[in-house]
């Protein structure tokens, strides 16, 4: 296996000299990456293509547009962020100051998948670089073409000292997680999730772990059903089902399952056509393993509609599967492709319930007009973060951390939080020199009943 620890001492020694501190370099960082990847808008969607057939619509809103945007908000806030923050003083450090110092970490290393290869690779990066960090970023080798050229962006046009794009396959990651690191970013799946930490453990590294799981979408029988299916179909089956926030099963209310299913059916032919495989525009699954593992599931409970595979494609239709059950094989672990489980439940209770005796999901979608049914669900069952009346676009707004809880991860980012999450907050007290208080000793007389006056 490669030694990746002359790059990393070249990183920590630029860190060191205390440029990536400076706000003028941070935004000029930032500004370069966002001209780049406007000027290389085209070469990044063919990319896209060419790795998940994903059409220039889908490229635009789900990779590009959400990082510009993130790019945009950083650029205009980092410098706000970046400053030390005055905080109060108790009445027992009398004369003192407080303040909160946000610092880098230094050397940053960002391992990215498969299924958003830009987005969830130059996300993060941005918030590595809007903190003060240097950053290694390790993309997918599922995803060749777009990891080549953010390899090239970055390569050609940042210093390697402060910039790195390192490719290669599990052996890379390896490598590069026996090295000593600052921070690590990782975004993928609950087992891998779990070989990150134990890297990170040995060293004592800290972590932000962005996982997965099975996220529920739950559809009472308030819900505004058209709505609830469109917003729905959108976002399970939009890049074949490959996110990490897509709705992995339906909860349905059994009084209004079959007309749900029916207007789910209309809002699928609508956004993706019932012959999905032959219009040639509809996302592939990225392996033939995670292509075999997923048509394993097609012969799980009943097919609704859907269930055509093209494997010289690697191409599985928008599908739906009744009489599911919590035993079914579909149901262990998160699907992540175009194949949505339907339960449906009668006690609302009950089915809060059993989601609780799973591990915590990262998202959770709600559809129902009622404040009280939100409510419920929403104290009830722990989960990342989601949406009521809607699926996947919370974590389109900078204002809304993004993140897991449980095995769905550790940490969030977005915004800001992608700020805070790579920097230290380090806690300082400024004591005055004007006077000194005696009763902080012990050979002061009385001390502790002075102390005692302030302290109660």
């Amino acid at each position: 296996m490669e030694n990746y620890s002359g790059l990393i001492e070249k990183q920590r020694q630029f860190f060191f000299s205390g440029k990536t501190k400076e706000i003028s370099f941070r935004l000029e960082a930032l500004k370069l990456l966002r001209s780049l990847i406007k000027s290389h808008e085209q070469e990044l969607m063919d990319a896209l293509k060419a790795d998940l057939n994903k059409t220039e619509f889908d490229s635009y809103l789900t990779e590009i547009g959400i990082v510009l945007e993130e790019l945009r908000f950083t650029i205009k806030h980092v410098r706000k962020w970046a400053k030390p923050r005055k905080v109060k003083s108790t009445l027992t450090l009398l004369g003192s100051k407080s303040f909160i110092y946000p610092e880098p970490y230094g050397v940053a290393l960002v391992i990215a998948p498969w299924n958003y290869p830009f987005q969830l690779a130059v996300a993060p990066l941005i918030g590595a670089i809007a903190a003060g960090n240097c950053a290694i970023l390790k993309p997918s080798e599922l995803t060749p073409r777009t990891s080549g050229v953010l390899a090239k962006l970055i390569h050609d046009h940042f210093p390697e000292e402060y910039l790195a794009v390192v490719e290669g396959g599990v052996e890379t990651s390896q490598g590069l997680l026996r090295e000593k690191l600052d921070y690590i970013f990782f975004t993928g799946s609950v087992p891998v999730g779990r070989i990150i930490m134990e890297a990170a453990a040995k060293k004592l590294t800290p972590v932000t772990l962005e996982l997965g799981g099975k996220s529920p979408c739950i559809v009472h029988h308030d819900a505004h059903l058209k709505f609830a299916a469109k917003r729905v179909a959108w976002g399970k089956f939009m890049n074949a089902g490959q996110t990490c926030v897509a709705p992995d099963y339906l909860c349905i209310h059994k009084s209004v399952k079959d007309e749900f299913l029916k207007l789910l059916k209309e809002s699928v032919e609508e956004l993706y056509s019932l012959d999905a495989i032959s219009s040639g525009n509809f996302t592939k699954i990225v392996s033939e393993r995670h292509f075999n593992r997923l048509t394993g599931f097609l012969d799980n409970g009943d097919t609704f509609f859907g269930g055509r595979t093209n494997k010289e494609k690697l191409s599985i239709e928008p599908t739906v599967l009744t009489n599911i059950n919590w035993e079914d094989e579909v149901m262990e672990d998160e699907i992540f492709g175009p194949i949505l489980p339907v339960l449906e439940y009668d006690d609302l209770s009950d089915m809060i319930s059993s989601i609780n005796a799973r591990p915590k999901p990262l998202a959770l979608y709600i559809f129902s007009e009622s404040e009280q049914v939100q409510k419920m669900i929403l104290e009830h069952i722990s989960f990342g973060g989601g949406c009521i009346n809607d699926t996947v676009y919370h974590l389109s707004s900078p204002y809304l951390p993004f993140g897991g809880v449980g095995e769905s991860g550790i940490g969030a980012y977005h915004g800001q939080g992608s700020f805070d999450v790579f920097s230290h907050e380090k806690s300082i007290l400024n004591q005055t020199t004007r006077f000194d208080l005696p009763f902080r000793y012990p050979n002061t007389k009385n001390a502790l009943k002075k102390v005692k006056l302030f302290i109660k």
